[in-house]
């Protein structure tokens, strides 16, 4: 039976003291906070500079109360929850969503993939003042929390007013299990006032259980992001007219320094043996862009820049995309994928993205992120993980020599989205049951 969030729990004298120390030390990182925020808005437009604001608990209201807030912290999270507030939305059409993010990528997916159709901001600092004015403007009737991001000052504001908080695709690392048992005066009590977790996979349902949460909260769901990407074969783009060319495509997704650098040194060493062969790079965050642009040009090779071309020369050898949300439209017409932060450990990102794409798929050992999926995915042999730059060039000359067992490994990783698929509905009978 899953327990509805009602205020029943009483914290410990110790416990409020730690969090109101805990608002105490971020209350006094505001001032320097404010300074940078008007160092910035000297040098970015008035709209920026407006939400940024946002931070402090200046926001809009929403313009119908009683709705849905989704806590996203970042675009891979954005990208999850996508497929769950998109079945909301059809299933309530005139329910309030209200988004937040904590970073400009989140922010940008957001406006990608909803436009205007949910109401979106920055989220506050955890400061009570904050979090009480931001509830005082959205009044939603629950607020969903995407994967990770637990913030004690939201979650007891929401708890005092009865608003439910859910955590869905909820992922609990073992080294943040073991950091926040080791400080039980602040975890303990966020997971009393949480209404519910849907965990996405056994690792994080047993690493829940392990920080004591009440078994009538937690439920193994599995990754809503096998949903998410399974939505993503029923399209199917050509980017910039590379579909037609007689091109072989080697994609770097999500990529994080030095990884860039790492494809470049590959493509060089295949590309006299495989003259079709392009290489894309789509680098995870939008500040890296002129970054990445003069390592390119560094390398020596020829460039093109998405966002100025309508297509792409035979003599160009990197495709650069400094555009948001491009990465899936950039599958559709690649050969092999390499997704990245996994070189650069970072954890990896979105390895279901490329197969829903049927595309075979490289990642370095950094992919502690997504265990689950990586591990279905190599186990499945549509994921090869190597160990360094040498192996990458290995597995890519090998698929480029056999491009029948590279297009093997990209039916793998498509069958294990249809056999991984149904959190979603778990999902969203965990969140009915909770609003009644």
């Amino acid at each position: 039976m899953i327990k509805d969030n009602t205020p029943t729990y009483r914290p410990t004298w110790s416990q409020e003291a730690f969090r109101w120390l805990y608002s105490l030390l971020l209350l006094i990182a505001i001032p320097f906070a404010v300074i940078n925020l008007l160092l910035k808005s000297n040098h970015e437009p008035k709209a920026k500079e407006r939400r940024r604001f946002e931070r402090l608990g200046l926001m809009a209201p929403a313009p119908v109360k009683n709705g849905y807030l989704f806590h996203c912290v970042s675009v891979g999270e954005v990208v999850a929850a996508s497929c769950l507030i998109k079945r909301i939305m059809h299933e309530q059409p005139n329910a309030q969503i209200t988004v937040t993010t904590t970073t400009a990528t989140g922010s940008a997916r957001v406006q990608a993939i909803f436009g205007n159709a949910v109401h979106h901001f920055y989220l506050p600092y955890d400061l009570p003042v904050a979090m009480n004015t931001m509830l005082d403007r959205i009044k939603p009737s629950m607020v969903l929390i995407t994967e990770v991001e637990l913030w004690p000052n939201l979650i007891h504001t929401c708890w005092r007013r009865g608003v439910p908080v859910v955590v869905v695709n909820a992922r609990m690392t073992d080294r943040s299990a073991r950091r926040y048992k080791k400080f039980p005066v602040l975890f303990e009590p966020m997971l009393q006032k949480i209404s519910h977790v849907c965990a996405q996979g056994e690792r994080d349902y047993k690493n829940y259980q392990f920080l004591g949460i009440d078994p009538n909260k937690l439920t193994l769901t599995q990754n809503i992001k096998f949903d998410q990407a399974a939505a993503l074969t029923t399209t199917k783009t050509d980017f910039l007219n590379l579909a037609k060319d007689n091109r072989i495509i080697l994609i770097g997704g999500s990529t994080h320094d030095p990884e860039e650098s790492t494809l470049l040194n590959v493509y060089r060493a295949l590309k006299p043996t495989f003259p079709a062969l392009l290489l894309i790079l789509v680098p995870r965050h939008p500040d890296r862009f002129d970054a990445v642009e003069r390592i390119i040009e560094k390398a020596g090779s020829s460039m093109r820049l998405s966002a100025d071309c309508p297509d792409v020369e035979q003599d160009c050898d990197v495709l650069l995309v400094n555009e948001m949300g491009k990465l899936n439209s950039a599958y559709d017409v690649a050969d092999i994928a390499f997704v990245g932060g996994s070189i650069a450990d970072r954890g990896g990102h979105n390895a279901l993205e490329p197969a829903a794409k049927k595309l075979p798929i490289l990642m370095g050992t950094s992919t502690h992120n997504n265990p689950i999926i990586c591990s279905k995915l190599a186990e499945a042999g549509a994921l090869t993980i190597v160990e360094d730059e040498s192996a990458l060039l290995d597995q890519v000359k090998h698929w480029l020599s056999h491009p029948e067992l590279a297009r093997q490994a990209g039916q793998a990783g498509y069958r294990v989205l249809a056999q991984n698929s149904g959190a979603l509905d778990k999902t969203l009978a965990v969140v009915r049951t909770i609003a009644g």
